[in-house]
């Protein structure tokens, strides 16, 4: 009796499980490969669309950087009588005045201050093109622990289905006296808690899923299948070469040298403004004839300009923007830095990954499974404690889910160096070493 309660409320916990668990027949759209996924993160991202629009606003500001100031139109009365104000006939000196002005800065200075507006601009696409490979790690990287948590749950069910077969077994052994009851309860125990990293599971995958569309800009009520094993491969990479790759295309590198180029731009507009700006005036006078005058009209030229006597402040200006450029040189340097860290820690750590694989691959993972199915064997015979056959399946579960983890982190280990690099991986370092002995031995 007590059994069939017991598959019975498994029953409904493993209906209670797919239903809580997304899949493919819940979805209402299609869901894409992680490719396809960051395809349409790039597209609809808010964020790095925000970024793309403050892109045209600095190029739009480019365009209006180093133009000519509006000109000035004057129109005035010139030496009229106040006790005629409207009369230009009086007198020989009253005149209509029409000028205009224009205001022109030192040669140079309107294409500097262009040529530092675009390097400005060029300094934030390439920012653009930074955040679109922040955009795409994060979501292969969670697109990995995704993968990750599905493994996971695939696993704790397959051992929820032997923890109940030792449930049974530990009952039966009881029943006959030739267990004690302490084998039942710590079975029932270690289901409960494998039920307790159940739930929590999905509520992490659940957490994922959200994450993913909120990266993509997707609806919060579309549903991931199950994702599907993947099977590893073994890649070698030579680090000179990536970090040369990082070194040559790696977009915060551009951007970090566009503002120092930017920075030598403002250094020689600096030192222009120890020049003068110029303005430049004509106006038309027009009299009307005197009984002393024929009234000719009349017209006026001048050119003005600024007297650059405060050289202290303007000396201060070229030794602020030579010290800028100093300091982006600097942060330059110090982003090569934390790039070359980054990748020698991502190696470091695709390689451990790798290792792994290998090692639960070839070993491990038979070794779990051949001892807990000799440690059930010998609980049978009567050789062996049940303590023994519990720790052996939960060592096995153990392995099992660690072979996973060292499967998603590689996957985001790699996704990592995409973004450490710039793009791509090359696919001909990418070789396995099976290839490279291989070509070794020929």
């Amino acid at each position: 009796m007590k059994q069939i309660v017991r598959c019975n409320v498994f029953m409904l916990m493993t209906i209670l499980t797919w239903v809580a668990w997304p899949s493919a027949a819940l979805s209402k759209a299609a869901i894409p490969e992680v490719e396809g996924l960051v395809t349409e993160a790039l597209e609809h991202n808010p964020d790095l669309k925000a970024s793309e629009e403050q892109w045209q606003i600095m190029l739009a500001r480019a365009e209006q950087a180093g133009a000519l100031d509006d000109p000035i139109m004057m129109v005035g009365i010139q030496n009229g009588l106040l006790k005629d104000p409207l009369s230009f006939d009086q007198s020989t000196m009253t005149a209509k005045v029409i000028g205009i002005s224009q205001k022109i800065p030192f040669y140079g200075k309107r294409d500097l201050m262009k040529m530092a507006a675009r390097q400005g601009a060029e300094a934030e696409h390439w920012l653009v093109a930074e955040r679109r490979l922040t955009l795409q790690r994060l979501i292969k990287a969670n697109w990995a622990r995704l993968y990750r948590a599905d493994r996971s749950l695939e696993t704790v069910q397959k051992t929820l289905l032997v923890l109940e077969d030792l449930i049974g077994l530990a009952e039966s052994m009881y029943s006959v006296g030739t267990s004690p009851q302490q084998d039942v309860f710590q079975v029932q125990l270690q289901r409960s808690k494998m039920e307790e990293m159940r739930i929590l599971l999905v509520e992490q995958r659940k957490s994922l899923s959200t994450l993913l569309n909120s990266l993509a800009a997707r609806s919060q009520t579309t549903l991931y299948p199950t994702l599907p094993r993947l099977k590893p491969k073994n890649y070698v990479f030579a680090p000179d070469q990536l970090e040369q790759l990082a070194l040559n295309n790696r977009p915060i590198l551009k951007a970090l040298h566009a503002r120092i180029e930017k920075s030598d731009t403002g250094i020689r507009l600096a030192q222009r403004d120890f020049y003068p700006d110029f303005t430049v005036s004509l106006e038309y006078m027009q009299r009307e004839p005197t009984m002393s005058s024929a009234g000719d009209d009349m017209y006026g030229a001048k050119l003005s300009f600024n007297l650059p006597i405060q050289r202290d402040r303007r000396s201060a200006k070229v030794t602020e923007m030579e010290a800028e450029r100093r300091k982006g040189v600097w942060d330059r340097e110090e982003r090569k830095n934390q790039i070359r860290q980054a990748l020698s820690e991502a190696l470091a750590r695709l390689e451990r990954s790798q290792k792994l694989i290998r090692l639960y691959r070839q070993g491990i993972l038979a070794q779990a499974e051949g001892a807990a199915e000799s440690a059930l064997a010998g609980y049978r015979s009567g050789e062996s404690e049940f303590s023994k056959v519990l720790a052996a399946r939960m060592l096995q579960f153990d392995n099992e889910r660690a072979y996973h983890s060292a499967v998603a982190d590689q996957q985001m280990q790699l996704a990592i160096l995409e973004e450490i690099v710039g793009g791509e991986l090359p696919k001909q370092l990418g070789r396995t070493k099976v290839q490279i002995k291989r070509k070794m031995g020929n």
